[in-house]
Protein backbone atom coordinates (compact mmCIF):
# COMPACT_ATOMS: atom_id res chain seq x y z
CA UNK A 1 0.00 0.00 0.00
CA UNK A 2 2.96 2.57 0.86
CA UNK A 3 4.24 1.70 -2.65
CA UNK A 4 0.88 2.60 -4.84
CA UNK A 5 0.83 6.11 -2.58
CA UNK A 6 4.40 6.97 -3.38
CA UNK A 7 3.44 5.99 -6.67
CA UNK A 8 -0.04 8.03 -6.79
CA UNK A 9 1.62 11.13 -5.43
CA UNK A 10 5.08 11.05 -7.78
CA UNK A 11 2.59 10.56 -10.48
CA UNK A 12 0.19 13.64 -9.31
CA UNK A 13 2.94 15.70 -8.59
CA UNK A 14 5.14 15.51 -11.94
CA UNK A 15 1.80 15.50 -14.07
CA UNK A 16 0.31 18.66 -11.92
CA UNK A 17 3.39 20.60 -12.00
CA UNK A 18 3.42 19.66 -16.02
CA UNK A 19 0.39 20.73 -16.71
CA UNK A 20 0.24 23.88 -14.47
CA UNK A 21 3.34 25.28 -15.61
CA UNK A 22 2.54 24.97 -19.34
CA UNK A 23 -0.86 26.38 -18.59
CA UNK A 24 0.10 29.47 -16.20
CA UNK A 25 3.01 31.05 -18.11
CA UNK A 26 1.88 32.71 -20.65
CA UNK A 27 3.80 35.75 -21.37
CA UNK A 28 5.94 35.07 -24.49
CA UNK A 29 5.54 36.50 -27.50
CA UNK A 30 2.95 34.89 -30.11
CA UNK A 31 4.96 36.62 -33.11
CA UNK A 32 8.69 36.18 -32.13
CA UNK A 33 10.75 34.80 -34.83
CA UNK A 34 11.16 31.23 -35.36
CA UNK A 35 13.10 29.42 -38.28
CA UNK A 36 11.55 26.40 -39.84
CA UNK A 37 12.70 23.19 -42.17
CA UNK A 38 10.36 21.39 -44.80
CA UNK A 39 9.68 17.69 -43.69
CA UNK A 40 9.97 14.60 -46.54
CA UNK A 41 6.12 15.16 -46.65
CA UNK A 42 6.28 18.94 -47.17
CA UNK A 43 5.23 19.69 -43.44
CA UNK A 44 6.53 22.80 -42.11
CA UNK A 45 8.25 22.34 -39.00
CA UNK A 46 8.96 25.21 -36.55
CA UNK A 47 12.13 25.62 -34.26
CA UNK A 48 14.36 27.32 -32.09
CA UNK A 49 18.02 27.06 -31.98
CA UNK A 50 19.91 28.47 -28.77
CA UNK A 51 23.19 27.81 -27.50
CA UNK A 52 26.35 27.12 -28.67
CA UNK A 53 28.42 23.46 -28.77
CA UNK A 54 27.57 20.31 -30.75
CA UNK A 55 23.79 20.19 -32.15
CA UNK A 56 20.70 18.15 -29.86
CA UNK A 57 17.90 17.68 -31.18
CA UNK A 58 15.52 18.22 -28.04
CA UNK A 59 11.93 15.74 -28.41
CA UNK A 60 9.73 17.08 -25.99
CA UNK A 61 6.73 14.63 -24.90
CA UNK A 62 2.69 14.85 -24.83
CA UNK A 63 1.02 18.43 -24.51
CA UNK A 64 3.88 20.09 -25.47
CA UNK A 65 5.48 22.71 -28.08
CA UNK A 66 9.13 24.71 -27.53
CA UNK A 67 7.02 27.70 -25.95
CA UNK A 68 5.75 25.99 -23.26
CA UNK A 69 7.94 27.79 -20.17
CA UNK A 70 9.22 24.37 -18.62
CA UNK A 71 9.98 23.14 -21.97
CA UNK A 72 12.17 26.80 -23.04
CA UNK A 73 13.55 26.76 -19.73
CA UNK A 74 15.13 23.32 -20.05
CA UNK A 75 16.14 24.48 -23.38
CA UNK A 76 17.46 26.97 -21.85
CA UNK A 77 19.60 24.80 -19.69
CA UNK A 78 20.85 22.56 -22.44
CA UNK A 79 21.53 25.32 -24.48
CA UNK A 80 24.84 25.87 -21.70
CA UNK A 81 26.18 23.36 -23.38
CA UNK A 82 25.14 22.33 -26.77
CA UNK A 83 23.55 24.25 -29.75
CA UNK A 84 20.10 23.21 -28.99
CA UNK A 85 17.04 22.67 -31.58
CA UNK A 86 13.61 23.38 -29.71
CA UNK A 87 10.86 22.46 -31.56
CA UNK A 88 7.92 21.83 -32.04
CA UNK A 89 6.53 18.45 -33.50
CA UNK A 90 3.55 18.16 -36.13
CA UNK A 91 0.48 19.33 -35.47
CA UNK A 92 1.67 21.82 -32.16
CA UNK A 93 2.51 25.39 -32.07
CA UNK A 94 4.26 26.61 -34.88
CA UNK A 95 4.46 23.75 -36.94
CA UNK A 96 2.53 22.00 -39.74
CA UNK A 97 0.84 18.77 -39.72
CA UNK A 98 -1.11 16.29 -42.38
CA UNK A 99 -4.66 14.82 -41.93
CA UNK A 100 -3.02 11.32 -41.39
CA UNK A 101 -0.38 10.27 -38.57
CA UNK A 102 2.62 8.19 -38.42
CA UNK A 103 5.70 7.52 -36.36
CA UNK A 104 8.00 7.88 -39.47
CA UNK A 105 6.70 11.13 -40.28
CA UNK A 106 7.92 12.07 -37.09
CA UNK A 107 11.11 10.61 -37.77
CA UNK A 108 11.40 12.25 -41.36
CA UNK A 109 10.72 15.69 -39.00
CA UNK A 110 13.77 14.90 -36.91
CA UNK A 111 15.68 13.97 -40.08
CA UNK A 112 15.07 17.37 -41.23
CA UNK A 113 16.56 19.45 -38.20
CA UNK A 114 19.17 16.92 -37.98
CA UNK A 115 19.83 17.68 -41.87
CA UNK A 116 19.54 21.60 -40.73
CA UNK A 117 22.27 21.33 -38.26
CA UNK A 118 25.12 19.66 -40.80
CA UNK A 119 23.79 16.31 -40.68
CA UNK A 120 24.55 14.79 -37.51
CA UNK A 121 23.75 15.69 -34.10
CA UNK A 122 22.68 14.33 -30.65
CA UNK A 123 19.62 13.63 -29.49
CA UNK A 124 17.82 14.03 -25.91
CA UNK A 125 14.16 12.54 -25.75
CA UNK A 126 11.60 12.95 -22.78
CA UNK A 127 9.44 10.98 -21.92
CA UNK A 128 7.13 10.08 -25.34
CA UNK A 129 9.91 12.33 -26.91
CA UNK A 130 12.20 9.55 -25.85
CA UNK A 131 10.37 6.81 -27.97
CA UNK A 132 10.65 9.15 -30.86
CA UNK A 133 14.68 9.21 -30.38
CA UNK A 134 15.13 5.56 -30.43
CA UNK A 135 12.39 5.18 -33.69
CA UNK A 136 14.84 7.48 -35.34
CA UNK A 137 17.83 5.52 -33.82
CA UNK A 138 16.58 2.43 -35.89
CA UNK A 139 15.83 4.43 -39.20
CA UNK A 140 18.71 7.25 -39.80
CA UNK A 141 21.44 5.50 -37.84
CA UNK A 142 24.05 7.21 -39.16
CA UNK A 143 23.32 10.95 -38.68
CA UNK A 144 22.65 10.67 -34.94
CA UNK A 145 25.70 10.10 -32.64
CA UNK A 146 24.56 9.80 -29.18
CA UNK A 147 21.00 9.69 -27.61
CA UNK A 148 19.95 10.16 -24.10
CA UNK A 149 16.94 9.43 -22.83
CA UNK A 150 14.43 10.18 -19.51
CA UNK A 151 11.54 8.04 -18.57
CA UNK A 152 10.44 6.53 -22.09
CA UNK A 153 6.54 5.57 -21.35
CA UNK A 154 6.24 2.67 -22.95
CA UNK A 155 3.34 0.06 -21.30
CA UNK A 156 4.99 -2.27 -18.84
CA UNK A 157 1.78 -5.11 -18.64
CA UNK A 158 -0.83 -6.55 -20.39
CA UNK A 159 -3.50 -5.21 -18.11
CA UNK A 160 -1.91 -1.29 -18.77
CA UNK A 161 -2.08 -2.24 -22.19
CA UNK A 162 -5.76 -2.84 -21.93
CA UNK A 163 -6.57 0.08 -19.95
CA UNK A 164 -4.62 2.37 -22.34
CA UNK A 165 -6.85 1.07 -25.01
CA UNK A 166 -9.93 2.11 -23.71
CA UNK A 167 -8.21 5.58 -22.83
CA UNK A 168 -7.53 5.82 -26.38
CA UNK A 169 -11.07 4.99 -27.34
CA UNK A 170 -12.45 7.45 -24.86
CA UNK A 171 -10.32 10.18 -26.76
CA UNK A 172 -11.08 9.29 -30.28
CA UNK A 173 -14.65 9.97 -29.35
CA UNK A 174 -14.59 13.44 -27.39
CA UNK A 175 -12.13 14.24 -30.42
CA UNK A 176 -14.44 13.31 -32.90
CA UNK A 177 -17.40 15.17 -30.94
CA UNK A 178 -15.07 18.39 -30.94
CA UNK A 179 -14.32 17.85 -27.15
CA UNK A 180 -10.93 18.28 -26.96
CA UNK A 181 -10.84 19.88 -23.34
CA UNK A 182 -12.34 16.96 -22.43
CA UNK A 183 -10.54 14.73 -24.12
CA UNK A 184 -7.42 16.47 -22.50
CA UNK A 185 -8.68 15.81 -19.20
CA UNK A 186 -9.29 11.83 -20.15
CA UNK A 187 -5.57 11.85 -20.77
CA UNK A 188 -4.48 13.79 -17.70
CA UNK A 189 -6.83 11.24 -15.64
CA UNK A 190 -5.76 7.79 -17.85
CA UNK A 191 -2.00 9.15 -16.02
CA UNK A 192 -2.29 9.54 -12.49
CA UNK A 193 -4.29 13.36 -12.08
CA UNK A 194 -7.07 13.35 -9.86
CA UNK A 195 -10.04 13.62 -11.75
CA UNK A 196 -11.82 16.62 -9.69
CA UNK A 197 -8.22 18.93 -10.23
CA UNK A 198 -9.01 18.72 -13.80
CA UNK A 199 -12.31 20.75 -12.97
CA UNK A 200 -10.27 23.76 -12.04
CA UNK A 201 -8.06 23.24 -15.69
CA UNK A 202 -9.66 25.20 -17.99
CA UNK A 203 -9.48 28.96 -15.27
CA UNK A 204 -5.72 28.51 -15.96
CA UNK A 205 -4.99 31.72 -18.47
CA UNK A 206 -2.90 29.02 -20.43
CA UNK A 207 -5.88 26.69 -20.99
CA UNK A 208 -6.91 27.09 -24.49
CA UNK A 209 -3.54 27.15 -25.93
CA UNK A 210 -2.90 23.55 -24.06
CA UNK A 211 -6.67 22.70 -25.81
CA UNK A 212 -5.05 23.36 -29.33
CA UNK A 213 -2.67 20.67 -28.85
CA UNK A 214 -5.72 17.78 -28.10
CA UNK A 215 -5.09 16.08 -31.54
CA UNK A 216 -1.84 15.25 -30.70
CA UNK A 217 -2.77 13.13 -28.08
CA UNK A 218 -3.47 10.28 -30.65
CA UNK A 219 0.39 10.75 -31.54
CA UNK A 220 1.94 10.25 -28.26
CA UNK A 221 -0.83 7.27 -27.94
CA UNK A 222 0.41 5.83 -30.74
CA UNK A 223 3.87 5.96 -29.88
CA UNK A 224 3.39 4.61 -26.47
CA UNK A 225 0.32 2.49 -26.15
CA UNK A 226 1.87 -1.06 -26.53
CA UNK A 227 4.56 -2.31 -24.20
CA UNK A 228 8.41 -2.43 -25.64
CA UNK A 229 8.95 -3.98 -29.09
CA UNK A 230 12.06 -5.40 -27.00
CA UNK A 231 12.85 -7.70 -30.43
CA UNK A 232 13.25 -4.25 -32.91
CA UNK A 233 14.82 -2.08 -30.06
CA UNK A 234 17.68 -4.60 -29.81
CA UNK A 235 18.91 -3.50 -33.02
CA UNK A 236 20.00 0.25 -31.70
CA UNK A 237 23.36 0.23 -32.41
CA UNK A 238 23.39 4.10 -31.45
CA UNK A 239 24.80 4.69 -28.26
CA UNK A 240 21.70 5.12 -25.65
CA UNK A 241 21.80 5.89 -22.49
CA UNK A 242 18.77 5.35 -20.28
CA UNK A 243 17.49 7.47 -17.40
CA UNK A 244 14.95 7.63 -14.96
CA UNK A 245 13.82 9.10 -11.90
CA UNK A 246 13.92 7.30 -8.86
CA UNK A 247 10.50 9.07 -7.49
CA UNK A 248 8.85 8.24 -11.37
CA UNK A 249 5.74 5.87 -11.52
CA UNK A 250 7.12 2.52 -10.72
CA UNK A 251 6.31 1.37 -14.52
CA UNK A 252 8.50 3.24 -16.06
CA UNK A 253 11.35 2.54 -14.00
CA UNK A 254 10.31 -1.25 -15.11
CA UNK A 255 10.42 -0.09 -18.70
CA UNK A 256 13.60 1.80 -18.68
CA UNK A 257 15.17 -1.10 -16.88
CA UNK A 258 14.07 -3.48 -19.79
CA UNK A 259 15.07 -1.47 -22.12
CA UNK A 260 18.39 -1.92 -20.80
CA UNK A 261 18.37 -5.25 -20.69
CA UNK A 262 17.37 -5.21 -24.54
CA UNK A 263 19.66 -2.79 -26.07
CA UNK A 264 23.31 -4.21 -26.10
CA UNK A 265 25.60 -1.41 -24.81
CA UNK A 266 23.40 1.22 -23.43
CA UNK A 267 23.95 2.97 -20.12
CA UNK A 268 20.94 3.05 -17.10
CA UNK A 269 21.21 5.63 -14.58
CA UNK A 270 18.82 6.47 -11.63
CA UNK A 271 18.15 10.54 -10.18
CA UNK A 272 17.80 10.58 -6.85
CA UNK A 273 14.89 12.42 -5.30
CA UNK A 274 13.54 13.10 -9.26
CA UNK A 275 10.32 12.24 -10.69
CA UNK A 276 9.13 12.21 -14.29
CA UNK A 277 9.51 16.31 -14.57
CA UNK A 278 13.59 15.79 -14.18
CA UNK A 279 15.17 18.78 -13.08
CA UNK A 280 17.42 19.55 -16.39
CA UNK A 281 20.29 21.31 -14.12
CA UNK A 282 21.02 17.77 -12.71
CA UNK A 283 20.80 15.81 -16.00
CA UNK A 284 22.91 18.44 -17.88
CA UNK A 285 26.38 17.13 -16.22
CA UNK A 286 25.65 13.90 -16.50
CA UNK A 287 24.40 14.50 -20.20
CA UNK A 288 27.61 15.90 -20.94
CA UNK A 289 30.03 13.03 -19.78
CA UNK A 290 27.90 10.34 -21.25
CA UNK A 291 28.33 12.35 -24.64
CA UNK A 292 32.09 12.91 -24.09
CA UNK A 293 32.84 9.69 -22.94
Amino acid sequence: MKEEIRNFLATFTSVTIAVTSAACNTAFNENEPFEKVISKDGTVIAFEKIGSGPPLIFISGAICHRKFQPIKDDAKILSKAFTVFNYDRRGRGDSGDKESYSVRSEIEDIEALIDSAGGSAYIYGHSSGAVLAMEAALVIPNKIKKIYIYDPPYVSNEKEYQDYQMTKERIKTLLAKGKNSKAISEFLVSIGMPRIFTFFLPLTPGWKRTVQLAPTLLYDITITENQAPVERLAKIKVPICLAYGEESPKELKIVSSLLNQTIQGSELQEYPKQDHMVDTKLLLPKMIKYFNH
